[in-house]
């Protein structure tokens, strides 16, 4: 009797023993497991630790519910303007509702991939090629609202779908790469005579500038040179009025000075050249530098004697002179006669430094 108790108890704690383990489930992290009983669904065990009922449930579906990669393969795509292209693409996805993402799909992830297929021929044969080449986040953008939308019903979340490659056929590249060079080619050449006009603007403007501001710097040294020729007109014209004043007053010296100084000044732009270093002048000329001095003697000596009679006296002394035979002047080596009148030779230097005439004293 003993021997078969033993035995039951030994067969009730193997029975206890395997109901707790067919009751116990344990769920990992980041999986979702779908209870099924009597083969319907009835719940779904979340990570850690869960009890079901032993012989009446059972699992049904052991879902991931982590994000997911799904590689799309290389298909070929014909492009809205007939150009065929090869391209491959890859899909994010993760499953949000276990039981939905069990029942309602079967092959979940052929499912996902033969949608994102299907909806990559359709979006991207929409586009032109060069649209497919410089447009791929609007690409993905319109392949991740499709394929979500599509995918809600099965519990699917679709995060991303990016298109990896975009591979045209050889002799298509190579057209575009001359296209590319044209158009390059053509902006070149735009630029190019945009700077020419830009440089020619503004050497016209500059050269306009430049005659202008030369205008003006004439004009300018014209109104500054009159205005100098004016002054020393005026300057003039005040000294001869000083020196006439001073004549009339009975001022000899006035007299000798102004008319030794225009002769001086005369006999000095006679020698301001460079390269004459003799000047050819009358033999009248050459006496009357002498005779300066003797000028300014006959009107001292009119004006000191007859003070009264003022400038007629002067007329009259002058006269006098003039009429008075001159004395012939002994030629030298320096003279030289040339018809009817002599010559003689004044070096420059002698004239320049303005010697004072022989006749003063």
């Amino acid at each position: 009797m003993e021997f078969g108790a033993n035995i039951a108890l030994l067969i009730l704690a193997a029975v206890v023993i395997f109901t707790l383990y067919a009751g116990i489930k344990i769920v990992p992290q980041g999986s979702n497991f779908t209870v099924e009983r009597f083969g319907r669904y009835t719940r779904t065990l979340s990570p850690g630790l869960n009890m079901i009922v032993p012989f009446f449930d059972r699992i049904g579906a052991r879902l991931n519910m982590m994000e997911q990669v799904l590689d799309v393969p290389t298909q070929e795509v014909i492009t809205r303007d007939n150009a065929t292209t090869s391209v491959d693409a890859v899909a994010f996805f993760q499953v949000l509702n276990a039981a939905q993402a069990a029942y309602q799909v079967s092959d979940l992830q052929y499912a996902i991939l033969n949608l994102t297929m299907t909806n990559i021929r359709t979006v991207m044969g929409s586009m032109d090629l060069d649209e497919l080449l410089s447009n791929r986040d609007t690409i993905n953008d319109r392949l991740l609202r499709v394929l979500d939308q599509a995918a809600h019903p099965w519990g699917i979340k679709i995060t991303r779908v990016e298109i990896k490659d975009i591979n045209p056929p050889k002799d298509l590249i190579d057209s575009m790469a001359r296209q590319m060079k044209a158009e390059r080619d053509k902006r070149a050449q735009v630029l190019e005579a945009e700077g020419d006009r830009n440089a020619q603007i503004l050497r016209a403007e500059g050269l306009k500038q430049s005659q202008i501001l030369e205008a003006e710097g004439k004009r300018e040294a014209a109104y500054r040179e009159a205005e100098a020729r004016e002054r020393l007109a005026e300057a003039e014209a005040k000294a001869t009025t000083m020196v006439s004043e001073a004549i009339a007053q009975g001022d000899v010296q006035a007299l000798n000075y102004f008319v030794a100084q225009k002769y001086t000044d005369a006999l000095s732009e006679m020698a301001s050249a460079k390269n004459h270093k003799v000047i050819m002048m009358p033999l009248e000329a050459s006496s009357l530098i002498g005779t300066l001095g003797g000028i300014g003697a006959i009107a001292k000596e009119v004006f000191g004697n007859n003070s009264d009679s003022g400038a007629n006296t002067t007329t009259q002394g002058a006269q006098a002179a003039r009429k008075a035979p001159a004395k012939p002047a002994a030629r030298s080596e320096g003279t030289t006669r040339s018809g009817s009148a002599d010559y003689v030779s004044v070096p420059n230097h002698i004239i320049g430094n303005r010697v004072p005439p022989t006749g003063s004293r």
